[in-house]
């Protein structure tokens, strides 16, 4: 800073033409040092510790495009503790017979139970991004406007593992919008803002900071949260957080705090990964994620010394299904995938998270080592949500197929594998014998194969289940089935009673 100089001083020290320059500079001095400090001061206002000098301008361009989100969903209430039975006559039997069955338990009433969250809006005909958590189960779902006008909304499209959804509402004009910027770009310590619905409150805005990126807070298998200090409360899921420039950079779904409400540890899905998972919610009604048919563990030091490694890092295969595109690829379990399409892999995160960002379809490079030799693998990747389907329908029909306690399932090459059958043994395999079941107490075990019933050949578990009906209802008492061991194919018959199959069954 530069110091005051007295006037009387000046003149009496400097000639009168010499004077008047002096003090001429010395204003010029001093004007230029205060318009760059004042330049400077605002600058840090802007960007120092202090926070930016006001995001009034930006919120107010934004708060109209984020909604408030009710659910209502109908639910039976629970039975209470029996009550003794209320004598006929006594005053308080119309209270207990409202509220209780004969029996003393409570009456299931139902009970409507309501829910708030955040959601922004991403097209001006209404399609509107919040998080799956907070409409799941709804039986109705409402959005409320900055304006206060409030719609019905409909689900277009969820996903769990990302805890994603994207609803459509109809308005009778268009409505604001916000769009996705690129939050790959941010940086820890850059500012952001999020607006949502903290406990219901709505149209709330707070600043904070990015305290951390590439999070995994053991939520799902694509944990990779921007972590921010801006104030998330409940009610705030599914809204924006946005950058300096109105960009939506990541959507709000969890916060760590003992207590409920913000401790500065927010969690927002960034907007890279947002994004896809959206653009195929609304193409499709579902995500479409690539799929290896692998379970993977991370690499430790001791599993890398073990494994002849010379650093810790890859992915360990534990499993391959013998169904997937890897095990046809020839990946085995013990294998430690090391590279993905060219990108080196760190963490199992890595990995996973690749997988499901490649096109369905699409043939990549995967780089293993192998009893510490480098192999490279091509693999054509799969459909994840398609072998999740046909797991679930093939676990359905595997409950289907029950007889005699026998859980039965056609005989695949994988069956045949599991249980050492030959490759002459045909029918339809026993997967599973109940304990205590008829045909456990007939010496029937899993991994036998059904190959006749009275003589006549079956082939698939439905041809096991309509030939007992007909035989059933023939008169039958007894139905003899011919089956094959295991390690062997040795045939034996074992006569099963039909009676017995009613009573026992499952």
């Amino acid at each position: 800073m530069v110091p005051a100089i007295p006037l009387s001083q000046s003149r009496c020290l400097f000639p009168k033409v010499l004077f008047r320059f002096r003090i001429s500079a010395l204003l010029h001095g001093l004007i230029a040092l205060s318009l760059l400090f004042a330049a400077s001061f605002e600058a840090s206002a802007h960007e120092g510790s202090n926070g930016p000098k006001s995001v009034a301008d930006l919120a107010d361009k934004l708060v109209g495009s984020v909604v408030n989100i009710s659910t209502t969903q109908v639910v039976d209430t629970k039975q209470g503790i029996p009550l003794p039975q209320v004598p006929e006559g006594s005053p308080f039997q119309e209270f207990f017979d409202d509220f209780f069955d004969k029996e003393g338990n409570k009456r299931k009433r139902k009970q409507k139970v309501q829910s708030l969250g955040s959601g922004f809006i991403i097209d001006a005909d209404g399609l509107i991004v919040t998080n799956n958590h907070v409409i799941a189960d709804a039986d109705e779902i409402s959005v409320k406007l900055s304006d206060g006008t409030q719609l019905k909304a409909r689900i277009l499209g969820r996903d769990n593992k990302t805890d994603l959804a994207i609803l459509k509402v109809d308005a009778d004009k268009p409505l604001p919008v916000v769009k996705f910027g690129p939050s790959e770009t941010m940086r820890v310590g850059d500012w952001v803002m999020a607006i949502g619905n903290p406990f219901g409150l709505g149209g709330s805005v707070t600043v904070g900071i990015v305290s951390a990126r590439n999070r995994d807070i053991n939520s799902g298998p694509y944990d990779n949260f921007i972590q921010t200090d801006a104030a998330i409360n409940r009610g705030n899921s599914g809204g924006p957080l946005f950058d300096m420039h109105g960009n939506v950079v990541g959507i709000n779904t969890a916060i760590i705090s003992p207590s409920g409400g913000s401790i500065g540890l927010g969690f927002a899905i960034p907007s890279e990964i947002a994004q896809r998972v959206l653009q195929q919610l609304q193409d499709y009604g579902e995500t479409r994620r690539g799929w290896l048919g692998i379970r993977i563990q991370q690499v430790t030091e001791d599993l890398a010394e073990g494994l002849g490694l010379d650093e810790v890092r890859g992915a360990l295969v534990a499993w391959v299904n013998e169904e997937g595109p890897a095990y046809a690829a020839k990946m085995r379990p013990g294998d430690v995938v090391i590279s993905y399409n060219g990108r080196d892999i760190e963490t199992i995160r890595d990995l996973t998270r690749m997988v499901a960002d490649t096109e369905i379809g699409r043939t990549v490079k995967i780089v293993v080592i192998r009893k510490g030799k480098k192999k490279v693998l091509s693999v054509k990747i799969g459909h994840l949500e398609a072998s999740e389907e046909l797991h679930q329908t093939l676990a359905k029909k595997k409950e289907q197929y029950k007889i005699f306690g026998m859980s039965l399932a056609e005989l695949t090459e994988v069956e045949r594998k599991k249980h050492a059958l030959g490759a002459t043994v045909e029918g339809v395999v026993v997967e599973k014998v109940a304990p205590g079941s008829l045909a456990a107490e007939k010496g029937i075990v899993a991994g036998m194969v059904i190959v006749e019933m009275d003589q006549e050949i079956v082939s698939r578990p439905i041809d096991v289940i309509k030939r007992s009906k007909t035989l059933k209802a023939e008169g039958k008492k007894t139905i003899l089935f011919l089956l094959a061991r295991p390690d062997g194919g040795e045939l034996v018959f074992v006569p099963l009673k039909v009676e017995e199959n009613a009573e026992k069954s499952e």
